[in-house]
């Protein structure tokens, strides 16, 4: 028995056309997959009441920029990786200098653009000094000799007569604290690999269709 295969210009054309079909459906699938997963991870970082601005801070980005490629890629990432990655892995925070971490009080207010103060900074915004005050049970404290005002807020008294006047908890002080755990960003991206030979293989047929 004798064989013969011919490669006829049909067939290469036809193998051409399916490669490139398969360049196609897998970039489709690839870029599906990041923006899938991009959309996921916003909606976990809001539910988790972390705020719109760091949801933004997720972008996703497929491989190649241009054209099209059996080996496309993507990448997903934040452009805050500390605090999302603080947010999905719940570490244990301890002070630098190995001493206190001032926690605000709500009577402490808030900062620029809504940032948490510390104390030399509350102390120049207010013009008031800060007193250590030591608890045996519980986390001691810094207070300040003034005032609540109508917003709640811990600022200098205005009375001559002390009338009103009262110490104030701005800051509690404890040597470590856990930072709970409100984000499962693996869970998200073990869906989305698992969702790209399904978005392949329909990107594929689509293609052909």
């Amino acid at each position: 028995m004798k064989l013969k295969l011919d490669i006829t210009p049909d067939l290469v054309a036809a193998m051409a056309a399916e490669v490139k079909a398969g360049e196609k459906a897998v970039t489709a699938a690839m870029r599906e997959a990041g923006t899938g997963l991009k959309t996921a991870w916003r909606g976990q970082i809001t539910g988790a009441g972390l705020g719109r601005r760091l949801a933004n801070s997720i972008r996703s980005q497929t491989y190649p920029k241009a054209g099209e490629s059996l080996n496309a890629a993507a990448l997903v990432w934040s452009k805050a990786p500390v605090i999302v990655g603080a947010h999905d892995t719940g570490p244990l925070i301890r002070s630098r200098d190995g001493f206190w971490l001032a926690i605000p009080l709500p009577a402490a207010g808030k900062g620029r653009r809504g940032a948490k103060l510390t104390p030399g900074e509350w102390e120049r915004r207010r013009g008031l000094r800060l007193r250590f005050v030591y608890r045996r049970r519980g986390p001691s404290l810094l207070v300040a000799d003034g005032r609540l005002n109508t917003k709640g807020l811990g600022v200098a008294s205005r009375s001559k007569t002390g009338r009103g006047r009262a110490t104030v908890p701005i800051f509690l002080l404890v040597p470590q604290v856990k930072l709970p755990k409100r984000l499962n960003l693996d869970r998200d991206a073990e869906r989305a690999l698992d969702s790209v030979p399904g978005l392949i293989v329909a990107n594929w047929l689509e293609t052909r269709l």
